[in-house]
């Protein structure tokens, strides 16, 4: 059973910073693409970070210098390091997995709630 669990959400205020993990099982994680994303109330679901199969990150501008995607293929988890936080990050964050060959995204998970106050 495929499985992406999103954890580290949470309230900070702005200019804090969280770290989101994304533990992944039921599938061969090292032969998948990841990526992050966001979907804020009334809004569409953007992309905020992904990787290739280089491992290469993509950020969308408005994160870039201010988020670090990262993994961990040892431990099939993704993560998400948030600094310098605004009130317009406020989101559910979800990763997501797609086959490098592919360009949707296959599995996703439950999504993790950032709220950040100014």
């Amino acid at each position: 059973q495929v499985q992406l669990v999103e954890s580290g959400g949470g309230s900070v205020q702005a200019g804090g910073s969280l770290r989101l993990s994304c533990a992944a099982s039921g599938f061969s994680y090292s032969s998948y693409c990841m990526g992050w994303f966001r979907q804020a109330p009334g809004k569409e679901r953007e992309g905020v970070a992904t990787v290739d199969s280089d491992g290469h990150p993509t950020y969308r501008a408005s994160v870039k210098g201010r988020f670090a995607i990262s993994q961990d293929n040892a431990k099939n988890t993704l993560y998400l390091q948030m600094s310098s936080l605004k009130s317009e990050d406020t989101g559910m964050y979800y990763c997501a997995a797609r086959g490098c060959g592919t360009s949707w995204y296959k599995y996703w998970g439950q999504g993790t709630q950032v709220t950040v106050s100014s």
